[in-house]
């Protein structure tokens, strides 16, 4: 893991250059006298221990001692000359607060999201980046911003898998250098301007009404239609006519007992 970072440790005469080899030996024995003068009360603070989720970084007079992350369980440390860094391995779910958003058809929207990631590498995350979570969001910001500018409205609305999908592939490989693994991006709530909002109901409101309309417009294409071949086949037979006009009495007449008076003429067809 240590290696193929690229994490490198500086050589012997850089090291030289940069601190004190004779005082750093004298710290380092003075330690080594106060826990013995102080032997058993430095127990309590010489022995550490690191969860099953932890990762231990130690660092003596500034520099990381050789090992790199140790963990779990109980390590050794120095008083005075020795700190710790503890990375937490766990996964992490970061809001990225709602960013306001221009999109490529200059439509204004307000969009959040959701990072989930971990810490792969805990070297890299302690050595190269001083926060690694703040700088995680902040670049999550910055790439939700980009990603949303290049899409337009209709896409930022109906491709928001896609989005987050694309948003979860590059800030993957960009985070890569500070030992961080994203596992997944969610795009949250999509928050339009009130006036966008409006207009997109009344939109909507105009399309069912066109739908509707040409429903009904349908239907009584479909009926004309009927009624053409209908009075068609009336033409035909003259019989049928009269037939109809009768059927036609009765069903005004319903149940009520009333009497109809028509012209005898009107029988005359059926009686031939």
């Amino acid at each position: 893991m240590y290696h193929s970072l690229d994490l490198q440790e500086p050589t012997t005469h850089e090291s030289n250059e940069a601190s004190n080899p004779r005082l750093e030996l004298a710290l380092t024995i003075l330690s080594y006298i106060f826990v013995i003068l102080t032997f058993p009360l430095a127990i309590l603070c010489v022995f550490q221990v690191v969860a099953e989720y932890e990762r231990a970084i130690i660092f003596r007079l500034g520099k990381m001692r050789e090992g790199g992350a140790i963990g779990p369980g109980l390590f050794f440390v120095m008083p005075c000359i020795d700190s710790v860094e503890i990375v937490d391995l766990r996964t992490v779910s970061m809001n990225i607060p709602e960013q306001e958003v221009i999109t490529r058809d200059s439509c204004s929207v307000s969009v959040g999201a959701v990072v989930i990631y971990h810490i792969e590498h805990p070297l890299p995350a302690t050595l190269r980046v001083s926060n690694y979570s703040e700088a995680t969001r902040q670049l999550a910001a910055s790439t939700l911003r980009t990603v949303l500018g290049q899409k337009s409205l209709s896409d930022v609305m109906s491709h928001r898998e896609s989005i987050a999908q694309r948003m979860k592939e590059f800030l993957d490989k960009a985070t890569e250098t500070w030992g961080i693994k994203v596992e997944r991006v969610e795009i949250k709530e999509i928050r339009l301007p009130p006036q966008m909002q409006k207009a997109m109901a009344a939109e909507a409101e105009a399309e069912r009404e066109a739908k509707a309309k040409l429903i009904v417009a349908e239907g009584e294409i479909l009926a004309a239609k009927n009624l053409k071949e209908a009075s068609q086949e009336l033409e035909e037979d003259p019989m049928a006519l009269q037939l109809r006009y009768l059927q036609s009495l009765n069903s005004m007449v319903g149940e009520n007992k009333q009497t109809v008076v028509f012209p005898v003429d009107l029988l005359q067809p059926l009686l031939k």
